[in-house]
């Protein structure tokens, strides 16, 4: 008995087989291409930890170079401070063994870092500063308060000083060409100077004098250049 031609309720199934067939075969292949996918994320990933790692490993070699060379400043530093206040010290001892050493000229007073000179004649003011230079020193320059008390102590007559406002009526210079500073005029109830001899006067007081027995801050006169004083030599030690 021959078959038939197959019956219409047949064809549907056949045409599911072969959908679900086809459906596998893409799955299946799906699949492979998630797996391969995978597989290559996985690598890349195992790629970029490793050269995370290496870069952390370099950061990390650096820092610690870093951390090295810092504690190798810091103890180069504080060499170097240790140095520096040991030079210092050696400088000190060997300025004041110099300043032991260091004396004045016979004859001459010493109040460091400078001698003085009291002289014994009389002349100008002018005069009085080629004295000084002839022997090596000029005319006292007072800078403070302390040289101005020892040479009120010292000084027992009317002596030259270096200051004198011959450039300029009233503007008062010492020899080195510096302006006056610090002042110790005589002055009281009645006088104050410099006064260039008063109201009235014809004679120019242009030259200074330190006076002796007056307050130490207040020895200072103004007087003519031409009247003959002792002075008062300074030079270096």
């Amino acid at each position: 008995m021959c078959p038939g031609p197959s019956s219409p309720r047949s064809r549907p199934h056949v045409a599911v087989a072969v959908s679900l067939g086809l459906l596998s075969v893409l799955l299946l292949a799906g699949l492979v291409c998630l797996g391969v996918h995978v597989h290559a994320s996985a690598a890349e990933l195992s790629s970029i930890k490793a050269n995370l790692t290496e870069r952390l490993q370099v950061s990390g070699d650096k820092l610690s170079s870093v951390s090295a060379e810092r504690d190798q400043l810091k103890d180069n530093f504080t060499a170097l401070k240790d140095n520096f206040t040991a030079l210092t010290q050696e400088k000190d001892r060997l300025q004041l063994l110099l300043r032991q050493k260091k004396t004045c000229p016979e004859g001459w007073t010493m109040f460091s870092p400078s001698c003085y000179l009291l002289s014994t004649r009389y002349g100008s003011w002018e005069n009085g500063r080629k004295d000084c230079r002839a022997q090596g020193a000029d005319l006292v320059i007072i800078n403070s308060l302390k040289e101005q008390k020892f040479l009120s102590i010292i000084n027992t007559r009317h002596s030259w000083i270096g200051l004198s406002d011959k450039d300029t009526e009233g503007t008062w210079k010492w020899i080195d060409g510096t302006l006056l500073t610090a002042k110790y005029w005589y002055r009281d109830a009645n006088v104050v100077e410099p006064n260039n001899g008063g109201i009235g006067s014809t004679v120019e007081e242009d030259c200074a004098v330190i006076k002796p027995d007056q307050n130490t801050q207040n020895s200072w006169n103004d007087v003519s250049c031409n009247t003959a004083l002792r002075w008062i030599c300074e030079k270096l030690a």
